[in-house]
């Protein structure tokens, strides 16, 4: 074997080779040519073959010396192509060698398969037959009893993670209402029924009532409001069922007094006055409202209606100012659960605008109002937070149930509202009526000014689960025949008790 130096080595000794055959050949040449052809003088002729021979030995010398030269590094070579050529001979009899290992171990791998899958096909047999079962069935059976546990942990898991979520949530709820309750402080209760106008004297009632009553029916038949005139000294009452206007027909007897002017043709001209002043009074309160609650483009008519509530009250609470609070507390609780705090303050303010045309129009004060506000182009989670805030239609938005719970803080709190002793012993006795008429009661007990009612039962007559029923029952039965502000927790209490006697 040579390698690409020995192939490089060769053509270079041949041609040092050829040039001393040539530098001879012209020797022998110089050597035979005539006398004629060099110096004539036989020194000069001896003396030049002389300088020649020296000429060509030395070169002939120098070229020995090279093809030596070149002699030994092709040996060198060769000695190392040859070492070269034994350390492959070497490792191709190793990868020779280890060929032959890997194909053995290959042969090995494939005969322990082989034996791997007759025991595993003896082993599923044994299986079968021990069982009873081919592997289909038993892969089937397996998967079913993976997949019932997978079930039936998954379910612990949701049932766990519900139980959490609703104590978070609970707690959560508690802490947002707490806070939003406690940063709004309201005024209680003192609105009325009746409107009072002081007197000058006792001698107004008299031109007040007219000639055999002309003036009084005069001024009842223009303004549609009632004159109650008794013995209250220096003060008669205006009654109306309609409050605008109850506060329209006060505002023009009081300016009739204030004149001392009493006729039919005098009360059309006040009357008219005061219409315009009321007018203007309602839509300054609408206006105040809005501004408070910072909402501005609310259209006229709206704002118009709304600051009609102003003559309005329910269970003696004002319904704009428990439209004011239920706006800002909406407001503050949406800002607590990340919720649009504009779109909640403004579907709470406007919850109870129906109120102001509910003798007006036929159906439920929350319809007529979600009815009002979509006509004047109010968003449809506006009009739908409005018309379900009573529950006639379910709540489907976290900003409709966020107005309920406005609604609900604000109607139920401490001071808000009120209502005669006669309708409120009424109340809590039907109440204990409805829970009595249930068989297996025992006793009932309406608690914290009905807003309560606890229920205790004959323990060998209900169970735990029919005191779940009766709760709901009840409960249910209450909602349909009762009218009442806010909640009413039912509460069904079954307890035994074992007694004996130590002798």
């Amino acid at each position: 074997m040579v390698s690409g130096s020995a192939a490089q080595t060769l053509p270079l000794v041949l041609m040092i080779a050829l040039t001393a055959v040539v530098v001879g050949a012209l020797v022998v040449l110089m050597r035979r040519l005539p006398p004629s052809a060099g110096p004539t003088d036989p020194a000069q002729q001896e003396a030049a073959g002389t300088l020649s021979e020296a000429i060509v030995d030395l070169e002939l010398e120098r070229q020995r010396a090279e093809v030596a030269r070149l002699r030994d590094e092709i040996e060198r070579r060769e000695l190392r192509l040859a070492e070269r050529e034994d350390r492959l001979d070497a490792e191709a009899r190793q990868l020779d060698d280890r060929g032959h290992e890997l194909a053995e171990h290959d042969d090995e791998l494939e005969r322990r398969r082989v034996a791997l899958a007759d025991l595993d096909t003896a082993r599923r047999t044994e299986l079968e037959r021990v069982a009873g079962m081919d592997t289909a069935a038993a892969r089937s059976e397996l998967q079913a009893g993976l997949e019932h546990e997978a079930k039936l942990a998954a379910a612990h898991t949701v049932r766990e993670l519900e139980r959490e979520a609703q104590e978070d949530g609970e707690a959560r709820a508690r802490r947002i209402l707490t806070s939003a309750i406690q940063r709004l402080a309201s005024q209680q209760t003192t609105e009325s029924v009746v409107s009072v106008v002081s007197l000058p004297s006792e001698d107004m009632k008299g031109r007040i009532i007219g000639r055999e009553g002309r003036n009084v029916r005069a001024f009842e038949q223009i303004t549609g409001a009632n004159v109650i005139i008794d013995n209250t000294p220096d003060a008669v009452l205006v009654s109306c069922f309609d409050p605008v206007r109850r506060e329209v027909a006060r505002v023009a007897l009081r300016d009739l007094v204030s004149d001392g002017r009493i006729h039919p043709t005098r009360i059309e001209e006040v009357y008219s006055r005061s219409l315009r002043e009321v007018e203007r009074l309602c839509l300054r309160a609408g206006e105040d409202a809005t501004t408070e609650v910072g909402i501005t483009d609310l259209h006229p008519e709206l704002v118009r209606t709304l600051g009609q509530l102003r003559y309005r009250t329910s269970y003696g609470q004002n319904v704009l100012a428990h439209l004011l609070e239920c706006s800002h507390l909406a407001r503050m609780m949406a800002a607590e659960l990340g919720l649009d705090p504009a779109v909640c303050a403004r579907a709470a303010l406007l919850h109870d605008i129906g109120k102001a045309l509910t003798h007006e129009s036929e159906g439920s004060h929350a319809l007529v109002g979600a009815e009002l506000a979509k006509r004047h182009g109010e968003s449809a989670d506006v009009v739908h937070a409005i018309e379900a805030h009573h529950n006639e239609v379910p709540p489907r938005t976290a900003e409709a149930v966020l107005t309920q719970a406005a609604d609900a803080i604000s109607g139920s709190r401490p001071g808000a509202r009120r209502e005669s002793m006669e309708a409120y012993v009424q109340r809590l006795t039907s109440l204990e009526a409805i829970a009595n008429d249930k068989p297996g009661v025992a006793k009932v007990f309406a608690m914290q000014a009905g807003r309560e009612l606890r229920v205790m039962v004959y323990p060998l007559e209900v169970d735990d689960l029919q005191a779940q029923v009766l709760a709901r029952d009840i409960a249910k039965q209450v909602e349909q025949d009762l009218t009442y502000p806010g909640q009413i927790k039912v509460t069904v209490v079954r307890e035994s008790r074992a007694t004996e006697t130590a002798r």
